[in-house]
């Protein structure tokens, strides 16, 4: 029986080229023709197919753990070549499932001939198609990390969006906050405001909370860490926008603001600044009358 194996694994060797073109032949030309499109050579993925059909030939008379890395390490490499050329994960695990289609010909094709025992099938079955299930966990891990990867990146950049430092003069920016504030956004914008305030020399920060939905005690915490440390970088913190609705829950919650300068507008924060910014309907009364 093992010489039937070892039969059957060079036969299989012998004629990886072959085999790896029969996989491209069976695999339906959409797939094909959604690769050529994207600009995957022709040749590297016959050489692919044809080296994953040699480690299945191998399997049958080397030693499988040797082989099942090696596999391991091809299915890596695989789904990186896939992803390169925006494969789909099902379309990958679906052109890798016709590789069973071919080995199982080239099998079926020497029991006839050679008349081999009827258990043999059943023993390069136990040895191939772990090594299938293996190359398939394997392309889904590399599929499920890049989706990962993408997803932090994607959020990296709109929480950078999502605290913007706007200067407005020399010493002076503002930071306008929308939406909830939780511990990582907090800890966001502490960073951002320090690397920022230290970057453009800031002598104040104005947060306008004016979108922020809710400050409860754990916001508000966080907003006090946030000016703490600021002050100790030599920064005065401001906030602007706290909604009436807002204000009485900071009351009811007895949270204490007085050590924070405040104000309703930013406007008024800036005039409490000393910048005197007047309405553009001012602007335009004092441009009519000449003044």
């Amino acid at each position: 029986m093992k010489e039937e194996l070892q039969y059957i694994g060079h036969k299989i060797v012998e004629n990886e080229s072959i085999l790896a073109k029969k996989i491209t032949e069976l695999i339906d030309s959409d797939y094909t023709k959604g690769l050529k499109n994207a600009g995957a050579p022709t040749s590297t993925l016959i050489e692919y197919r044809g080296e994953l059909v040699r480690y299945f030939g191998e399997a049958l008379y080397e030693d499988r753990e040797l082989i099942s890395k090696k596999v391991i390490d091809w299915g890596k490499k695989a789904a990186a070549f896939a992803i390169q050329y925006d494969v789909s994960l099902s379309n990958s695990l679906r052109a890798v499932s016709f590789y069973r289609t071919v080995i199982w010909d080239v099998f079926t094709e020497e029991l006839k001939k050679k008349q081999f025992a009827a258990i043999t099938m059943l023993d390069v079955s136990k040895i191939i198609d772990p090594l299938l299930d293996k190359v398939f966990s394997v392309m889904g891990e590399v599929y499920e990390n890049r989706s990962n990867e993408l997803m932090k990146i994607a959020y990296s950049a709109l929480e950078e969006l999502s605290v913007p430092v706007v200067p407005i003069i020399e010493g002076i920016a503002a930071i306008p906050i929308v939406g909830a504030i939780d511990t990582n956004r907090a800890q966001l914008m502490m960073e951002t405001s320090l690397s920022e305030g230290s970057r453009l020399n800031l002598k104040t920060i104005i947060f306008d909370v004016s979108g922020v939905p809710i400050i409860d005690t754990m916001v508000a915490d966080q907003i006090f860490k946030i000016i703490t440390a600021l002050r100790l970088t030599g920064i005065e913190a401001m906030i602007t926008g706290i909604r009436p609705e807002i204000a009485q829950t900071i009351v009811r919650l007895g949270l204490d603001f007085k050590d924070i300068k405040t104000a309703a507008t930013m406007q008024q924060a800036l005039n409490q600044l000393g910048l005197v910014i007047q309405p553009k309907s001012q602007k335009m009364a004092n441009t009519i009358h000449g003044s």
